[in-house]
């Protein structure tokens, strides 16, 4: 029988540590793929009949696109997400609808409180999250997952510092820690919603998406953090 010594056996352990975890990280993304199309395709045959009425309100509503697409990153490089518009069309223009300290706010923590260019439609669906619903495309087109950190906008990425790589690591998510554990708290001045997102990518796991996923719920009855 082959002898090892003490350095021998703890590589060898290391390998075998670092196989397993390797093999339990790509089980757990295939069975996460394959729940991710067959779950955003049941939803978006299922509600197509209320997408189609929200589009029409949103267009009637005020002029603009009835989807927003929003510039976003990941590991793959840069993609589109799709949410429903819920601000006026020219929401870039921040000095014609914020007042200077809005816009200071906004640049600090990449939202404003009661945001002046948020549109009546727009409130309501973003109270419901129904604005969300659009990212089922993303998550079929591999983009997205149904659970994962926030999409990271090419505006947001400074705010991760060295961080950003590992955030970048996992798919983004339509729900996650921080949705359902912070929101509204947690901004990116206070660095709370950082810590948030990193939480979720350093112990992401079956179980705690399907926790994330039934809190999601919950947060979204209880309109919790929604602006």
């Amino acid at each position: 029988m082959p002898m090892c010594d003490a350095d021998g056996l703890a590589v060898h352990t290391h390998e075998s540590s670092f196989r397993f975890a390797a093999l339990r990280d790509a089980a757990y993304f295939a069975v996460k793929r394959v729940i991710d199309v067959a779950v955003s395709l049941s939803v978006l045959v299922i509600l197509s009949p209320l997408l189609l009425a929200l589009a029409a309100l949103i267009k009637l509503s005020t002029p603009g696109p009835v989807i927003h697409k929003r510039k976003c990153v990941s590991k793959n490089g840069p993609y589109l997400m799709y949410k429903f518009r819920t601000m006026v069309a020219d929401a870039w223009n921040l000095e014609k609808y914020l007042t200077p300290a809005q816009i200071e706010e906004y640049r600090r923590n990449i939202k404003v409180e009661n945001d002046p260019r948020i549109t009546k439609i727009g409130k309501l669906l973003r109270k419901t999250s129904l604005d969300e619903i659009p990212q089922l495309i993303n998550v079929l087109k591999g983009e997205m997952s149904l659970v994962g950190p926030r999409p990271v906008a090419v505006e947001e990425t400074g705010l991760y510092g060295d961080r950003l790589g590992e955030v970048l690591s996992v798919k983004p998510g339509i729900t996650g820690y921080w949705q359902t554990h912070g929101r509204n708290c947690a901004n990116y001045g206070s660095g709370k919603r950082q810590a948030l997102e990193l939480y979720y990518v350093r112990n992401r796991s079956f179980l705690l998406d399907m926790k994330i996923i039934l809190k999601t719920f919950v947060v979204v009855l209880k309109k919790e953090g929604a602006e």
